[in-house]
């Protein structure tokens, strides 16, 4: 499950960076639109997958205490 959130994570921060640099959605090119159901889906999927991340670096912070 951590390497599909990370895969996912990464996969969303790429997005972000090619709006925040490009002006492009890259999700939304491949899915159809920001309001296409699949652009839906994955945006989801980004999100739950970065909350997921948060249970790594717990873990991570606990590990070396």
């Amino acid at each position: 499950m951590d390497t599909v959130a990370l895969i996912l994570t990464t996969i969303g921060a790429i997005n972000w960076g090619l709006v925040g640099f490009a002006q492009f959605d890259l999700v939304a090119w491949i899915f159809g639109g920001q309001d296409a159901i699949l652009s839906r889906i994955i945006y989801a999927l980004v999100g739950l997958a970065g909350l997921w991340c948060i249970s790594i670096l717990l873990r991570r912070a606990n590990d070396h205490d």
